[in-house]
């Protein structure tokens, strides 16, 4: 009997689902497709039917859930939202972070991609995210630069190293508190170090009458 799309869309999701609990418990390297399709009820074939390789199924992963540190700032234009280019990045990022601290999915798929060895077989997945970073970091520092031509970024700071410092902060943040046992509050005291980070970025001596943007 043929199978209707919302069947095949459920299979899907059930493959998808089994293969992110199986590369969280065991490594993305040591999961097999016999285990991924055994725990999702399938069969092998079944796995093959919508998936070329483990490779695809990682990628899916990956693109479906955009995770953090990959694209960690969901960055608007601060046009936009009536506030300095400062003030919108930096919130951006203790919203992520507080979002990661309740997100167990997001979590568990950030440990994954924490631990696995980007070997040749997963070179799309790591180029995926290769590219996904460059475009924040280019995005990111692109606002920045705003803050600099308005007079609101501190002379110690570009708008590189500036952007540099954000995602070096936010990532050593969550990995620390992914891989050390979450044995720190990440909302109350990764927040607190961004925000002193900001506060750093901030020229005390801008005019306050400036365009904010």
């Amino acid at each position: 009997m043929r199978r209707t799309k919302a069947e095949a869309a459920e299979t899907r999701a059930a493959i998808l689902e089994s293969a992110e609990r199986m590369f969280f418990e065991k490594g993305v390297g040591s999961t097999t497709l016999d285990e991924i399709a055994a725990a999702a009820g399938v069969t092998r074939g079944a796995v093959y039917w919508h998936f070329h390789s483990k490779t695809d199924i990682f990628l899916e992963l990956y693109n479906t859930f955009r995770l953090p540190l990959l694209n960690m700032l969901e960055l608007r234009d601060p046009a936009c939202c009536g506030m300095d280019a400062l003030t919108m990045i930096e919130d951006s990022a203790c919203e992520w972070m507080q979002v990661m601290a309740t997100d167990q999915q997001r979590q568990r798929m950030l440990t994954i991609l924490l631990r696995t060895n980007f070997t040749e077989e997963f070179a799309p997945v790591q180029q995926a995210m290769k590219e996904l970073e460059e475009l924040h970091n280019s995005q990111l520092e692109q606002i920045l630069r705003r803050a600099e031509a308005n007079g609101k970024l501190a002379t110690g700071w570009t708008p590189a190293s500036a952007c540099h410092a954000v995602k070096w902060m936010i990532k050593g943040i969550c990995w620390d508190w992914l891989l050390g046992g979450r044995n720190f509050d990440l909302d109350k005291e990764g927040c607190g170090c961004v925000r002193r980070l900001f506060a750093s970025f901030r020229n005390s001596g801008a005019n306050c009458n400036q365009a904010t943007i």
